[in-house]
């Protein structure tokens, strides 16, 4: 497969004109954002003469500014929501008796917290939204290939594994690593050329799509739209917090992924020495910053792109009681935010009513549909059924597709710049007719 080209910048918002929702394109990131921007340099003044004093340039200090973050549009009818009908909501989602305070803002688009063990949801914003997943989706294929791709087997990288875009371990084409050391590059180092491998030694990048694609089914993640394994941003790969967490709680149960997403450090194979034959070695790091930073933290995956920045799907277990915490389209690179949330969570969760649930798999294999009115059932009397339709276009069907809009948007910008248009094309035809006119004489 050739390389894909990354766009130097790139739409990370979806605009809607006059109904109409258009995708920009995602450009792919190497690493996590900067949190803030450094201001330009300043060059430095031209060197006077001797008889001259330097001129002295002092740098203007900067504005501190803050990006808008963009609001979600509806997603889902509150019928069809899977996990219960207030989940279909775009705002916060809390059920909170006196006395307990609200849950500490996040910079994010989407969330949801819940509690791993029974499946409640706590809270959440927007769970349902449905955005671009960037590197957490390594978790759905990690929960995809484990069963398929022994820890002790070894796959022979290719070319194709190591051109991968974005992030990459290092793999060398034409040496060996083993199944276990390429899901330590899957999860911890988010090794984009390790998901390439791993899909390889799976049957096929085409295979594990339709294998990560039938897991989702099976979950009831059905806002996720698994196109690439590397969650590099694809066309029509989506994915939602609610779903995100649905397979996060999923891949928790396999103890090969629970070891995988909370080792800190691990030995990576390297390129051959040309005289000895040997492997060199060198170290791979966990990603997970909360990992690092917050007691109790067992996972999970991170992930960054400029279209969908950063996404987050973590855990954390205290006292008995683990939590976890889907983040989608987020702000702020830093893990404290999250470490708030779960300060309250362990705090407060115990006592807030539960706003939903974590469908539990095999329950809601396919997308909830709205009831057919008499008239369609009247009509498709003894018609014979079509054919299933892609995932893609199915699930887009069922669930209609979220656009996100900057919060300064005004309603009537889809009315106006149709104006506009019609406007414009009014202009054009009468110069049309002028210039026909014109011939005539």
């Amino acid at each position: 497969m050739p390389r894909r080209r990354t766009p130097a910048a790139a739409a990370s918002l979806v605009l809607a004109v006059g109904g109409v929702v258009v995708l920009g394109p995602g450009a792919q990131a190497a690493g996590p954002p900067s949190a803030v921007a450094a201001p330009a340099a300043v060059a430095p003044a031209a060197v006077a003469p001797a008889a001259v004093a330097p001129v002295r340039v002092t740098a203007a200090k900067p504005k501190p500014t803050t990006t808008p973050l963009p609001v979600p549009r509806d997603t889902v009818r509150p019928e069809l929501s899977v996990g219960g009908p207030r989940l279909a909501s775009t705002g916060l989602v809390a059920d909170l008796p006196p006395g307990v305070p609200r849950p500490p803002a996040l910079r994010d688009v989407s969330w949801l917290l819940a509690d791993l063990d029974t499946g409640q949801v706590i809270a959440a914003k927007a769970p349902h939204a449905r955005l671009r997943p960037a590197s957490t989706l390594k978790t759905l294929t990690a929960l995809t290939l484990i069963p398929k791709v022994s820890p002790d087997r070894v796959v022979v990288a290719t070319n194709t594994d190591a051109d991968a875009d974005g992030t990459r371990v290092g793999l060398v084409p034409g040496l060996g690593y083993t199944g276990r050391q390429l899901f330590q590059a899957l999860l911890m180092s988010s090794g984009n050329d390790a998901a390439y491998a791993l899909a390889a030694a799976a049957g096929g990048r085409t295979a594990t799509i339709a294998a990560m694609n039938a897991m989702a089914d099976q979950l009831g993640a059905h806002d996720t739209v698994a196109v690439d394994p590397s969650g590099l941003d694809a066309k029509g790969q989506t994915s939602s917090a609610y779903d995100l967490a649905l397979i996060g709680r999923a891949a928790l149960k396999l103890q090969d992924f629970r070891t995988y997403v909370t080792t800190k450090q691990a030995p990576f194979p390297g390129r051959r020495d040309p005289r000895t034959h040997k492997r060199a070695s060198y170290v791979i790091n966990n990603h997970n910053k909360l990992l690092y930073n917050y007691e109790g933290t067992i996972g999970v995956k991170n992930g960054y792109t400029e279209a969908a920045h950063r996404t987050y799907i973590s855990a954390v277990t205290r006292g008995g009681r683990t939590y976890l915490l889907t983040e989608m389209y987020g702000l702020d690179s830093s893990w404290r935010p999250q470490a708030a949330m779960y300060d309250w969570a362990f705090r407060y969760a115990a006592k807030a009513r539960p706003v939903g649930t974590l469908v539990a798999p095999g329950t809601v294999t396919t997308p909830p549909a709205p009831a057919p009115s008499p008239a369609a059932v009247a009509g498709a009397a003894g018609s014979t059924p079509e054919p299933d339709e892609s995932r893609a276009t199915a699930a887009a069907a069922a669930l209609p597709g979220i656009g996100l809009a900057p919060r300064e948007q005004a309603p009537w910008l889809g009315v106006g710049v149709l104006a506009a248009i019609t406007a414009l094309l009014g202009v054009l035809g009468s110069r049309a007719a002028a210039r026909r006119r014109a011939a005539r004489h």
